[in-house]
């Protein structure tokens, strides 16, 4: 069976489970890919979380309470390990009794944040270093926030304002980095880098961001859409992937569109997810769901049987 039937086929029996109600379990895809490779025969190759800004619009529109969304989480999607964004808690990172608020409801439905996605604090690679210091400390308030929630991680930007040449710009995007990882290691927290714009969406130059930095808790959150050099301009997803592999932490399965049988429009989750496991990677691929044309929900219920069927066929 070739890699294009088995996912019609998979498409199919996910198809079944939606009638018979299994679906939101992943119960279906299990079952019908149990016929090619036993489920229970071993471990799977990787858990699936959920990343918040898949709601994004549901989120801004009020219908869904920032405080809930481990609840809508587990109980909508049936997941148990999120990645929270902080652009809906802006004011609440020293907020300790949203937090402890926040961690109640997550622990009450067995769920495990993973995360805190950090935007809109400073560039960390300013061209001026008191901007960059400042950066630095503008994060500090989301990693203690970071390791009350029990994160592993928080995922910052390597911004450099676009001034400067290749070498410039990779040595202030490392100075940043630098500081903010070595304020995050005595927390037990990972401080890592998303491609998300600029020059951080040029996988070897990002690569090679994290060899200057050269810290253990300094890693990458590779995310399969965010390629786009700017001007019409892509880097290649695949090479790009490949190259942020060896340091990263945390993955973000993003999808936008898909066609009649199931499948990423943009990007080949297979060939995709073959390299991360090719890497040794075995943590949480987080659902990022940023499409259009499905609705948010029908968006994350379609990357995440996806990612199930996938998960059976890559090793």
């Amino acid at each position: 069976m070739n890699r294009r039937n088995f996912l019609q086929q998979s498409a199919a029996w996910v198809s079944l489970g939606a009638m018979s109600g299994l679906v939101g379990t992943g119960c279906a895809s299990r079952q019908g890919a149990s016929s090619t490779r036993s489920f229970l025969s071993r471990e799977p190759a990787y858990e699936i979380s959920l990343a918040q800004w898949s709601l994004n619009k549901a989120i801004f529109g009020g219908e869904i309470d920032p405080l809930d969304f481990a609840k809508v989480s587990r109980q909508e999607y049936d997941i148990s390990a999120i990645e929270l964004v902080n652009q809906f808690y802006k004011d609440k990172a020293a907020d300790q009794a949203y937090l402890s608020e926040l961690k109640r409801r997550a622990d009450g439905e067995g769920v495990k944040i993973l995360l805190i996605m950090c935007d809109g604090e400073g560039a960390l690679g300013d061209p001026n270093s008191d901007q960059r210091r400042q950066a630095v400390e503008n994060h500090h308030k989301w990693a203690d926030a970071a390791k009350y929630l029990g994160c592993h991680s928080i995922r910052v930007n390597a911004d450099t304002r676009n001034i400067g040449g290749w070498d410039s710009q990779k040595l202030r995007a490392a100075d940043g980095l630098r500081q903010l990882s070595e304020y995050c290691a005595p927390l037990g927290l990972n401080c890592i880098v998303e491609n998300h714009g600029g020059l951080s969406s040029h996988g070897l130059w990002l690569a090679g961001v994290m060899e200057e930095v050269n810290l253990p808790n300094c890693g990458t959150l590779p995310d399969f859409g965010n390629f786009s050099l700017g001007n019409d301009s892509w880097y290649d997803r695949y090479q790009g992937v490949k190259e942020l592999m060896p340091y990263a932490k945390a993955v973000s399965a993003k999808a936008h569109d898909f066609d009649a049988d199931g499948n990423c429009v943009e990007t080949d989750y297979v060939r995709m997810m073959q390299i991360v496991m090719d890497a040794g990677y075995r943590g949480y691929v987080g659902i990022e769901y940023e499409g259009s044309t499905l609705s948010e929900r029908d968006g994350i219920l379609a990357t995440k049987a996806l990612l199930e069927r996938v998960r059976e066929v890559v090793s």
